[in-house]
């Protein structure tokens, strides 16, 4: 499971020109479910986001976790973050869990991640044509995947 974080000062997601889910400050997790990812993954990595310390403290250090700060998650499916791109210009997504796979993992997690932080969690709508709105705060983004949890 693969996740690009990204502190934000505000995002949303619009399908079919209607806003369905929006935060304010916090995180917009990107979220790519791949084939050999199970529920250990899900909870390994929401546990891992809802306690990393991207935040800045009152000394404008970044030393509190978005549970600390109790921001805002929206957590969006991206099967495109397994592309491989090795053999020609064309991305591959053979590593991405199919829907019927990556719909239950993409749940799972955004429960996981809500149980972990305590915050207010919204999401995408799985497999819409989503346009996504933010402001990168920082910039600050981060990519974590299960399969390497160091």
């Amino acid at each position: 499971m693969r996740a690009v974080v990204q502190r934000v000062k505000e995002a949303s997601i619009t399908v079919n020109d209607e806003v369905v889910s929006a935060i304010d400050q916090g995180l917009l997790v990107l979220l790519g479910v791949e084939e050999a990812d199970g529920q250990q993954d899900a909870d390994w990595l929401a546990g891992k986001i809802a306690r990393m310390r991207i935040f800045d403290d009152t000394n404008g250090v970044m030393n509190e976790s978005v549970k600390d700060k109790q921001f805002g998650i929206l957590v969006v499916s991206q099967f495109t973050l397994h592309a491989s791109t090795k053999k020609g210009n064309r991305p591959s997504y053979i590593r991405a869990a199919r829907p019927e796979q990556a719909e239950p993992l993409y749940e799972y997690f955004a429960t996981a991640l809500r149980t972990a932080s305590n915050c207010d969690t919204q999401q995408g709508v799985f497999g819409a044509n989503m346009q996504i709105r933010f402001t990168n705060d920082g910039p600050v983004t981060i990519l974590l995947d299960s399969i390497d949890p160091e």
